[in-house]
């Protein structure tokens, strides 16, 4: 505790998540799980992993649940897929689509 009280009052942020970037991928995971789906938009959670597949091009924002801002991208068209955190729970808002996957 007091190692993360001193990184906080030196003013550097703490990182709640450690992130890959996102790549496209051509087979579906067979252990994800489907957390939310839209007309244009499915979002899967596997360990490890949050997966996106969409018809068009869409910006994908993902937050922890206390709210900081970890990734936010514009993917393409197709299966998407970003590494992260594997234990943890996050918000992922896709256009009017927000939904939450634990991990």
């Amino acid at each position: 505790m007091a190692a993360l009280t001193a990184i906080m009052i030196a003013g550097a942020a703490p990182t709640y998540a450690a992130l890959g970037k996102w790549e496209s991928v051509r087979s579906e995971r067979s252990d994800a799980m489907t957390v939310a789906r839209d007309n244009d938009v499915e979002v899967r959670a596997a360990k490890g992993l949050i997966v996106v597949n969409t018809s068009k091009p869409v910006q994908v924002r993902i937050y922890t649940i206390l709210g900081q801002l970890v990734s936010r991208e514009t993917i393409p068209q197709g299966t998407s897929q970003i590494a992260i955190a594997p234990h943890g729970v996050y918000i992922i808002r896709i256009g009017d689509l927000t939904c939450k996957a634990a991990l």
